[in-house]
C-alpha cells in the first residue's frame, strides 16, 4: 500500500503521486513517513524532503520551512518555499547563510519574535549549504530494511 504524497508551495503544486515513502524535516528532527504511519501535524525547519520509490531516493527537494499534516495514507507538505536539490546554487545558499549570519548577529535578544525569526532564518540558510553538497538522488545508499521484522537486512540485530 503506497503513501500518497503532495508537496505544495504558495506558487503551485510540485509532487502529487504514491511513494513508497518520504523523509521530512521536522522541527524537533528528521520523519520518515511509511504508509500507516500515526496522524500528526508538525512544523518544518529548512531541509532536505527525500522521495523514496523501493529501496531508492528517487527525489530531493529543499524546503525553507512550513508544515506537514500525515494520515494513515497520506502525508501533505505545505512549504513555504521550495527547490529542487538539483537547482540549489552553491553561491547563493553561501550568501543567504552569510546574510542570515549578520542579522542573527544584530538581533536584539530581548525582543523573543526578532530573535525566533533570525534563528530561524540561520538555521534555514546553513541547511541550505549543507543541501547543496549532499548526495543526490540515485547516489543515495539505503540499507535494506525487512518491514516484517523491523530490521536492517545486513545487520539482523537491528
Amino acid at each position: 500500500m503506497p503513501l500518497a504524497l503532495e508537496i505544495i508551495s504558495p506558487e503551485k503544486m510540485l509532487v502529487s503521486r504514491e511513494v513508497d515513502m518520504v523523509v521530512i524535516p521536522g522541527t524537533e528532527g528528521d520523519l520518515g513517513i511509511l504508509p500507516g504511519h500515526s496522524r500528526l501535524i508538525t512544523g518544518l525547519r529548512g531541509g532536505l524532503v527525500d522521495i523514496y520509490e523501493g529501496n531508492a531516493v528517487t527525489d530531493r527537494f529543499f524546503v525553507t520551512g512550513g508544515f506537514a499534516e500525515v494520515t494513515d495514507t497520506r502525508c501533505s507538505v505545505l512549504a513555504d518555499s521550495i527547490t529542487r536539490q538539483s537547482e540549489l546554487d552553491g553561491a547563493a545558499a553561501n550568501e543567504a547563510l552569510a546574510k542570515a549570519r549578520d542579522e542573527y548577529a544584530a538581533v536584539d535578544v530581548m525582543d523573543h519574535d526578532a530573535y525566533l525569526l533570525a534563528s530561524d532564518r540561520l538555521i534555514s540558510a546553513q541547511a541550505m549549504v549543507d543541501a547543496v553538497g549532499a548526495k543526490k538522488p540515485g547516489n543515495v545508499n539505503v540499507p535494506k530494511v525487512s518491514a516484517a521484522a523491523g530490521q536492517r537486512a545486513d545487520n539482523p540485530k537491528g
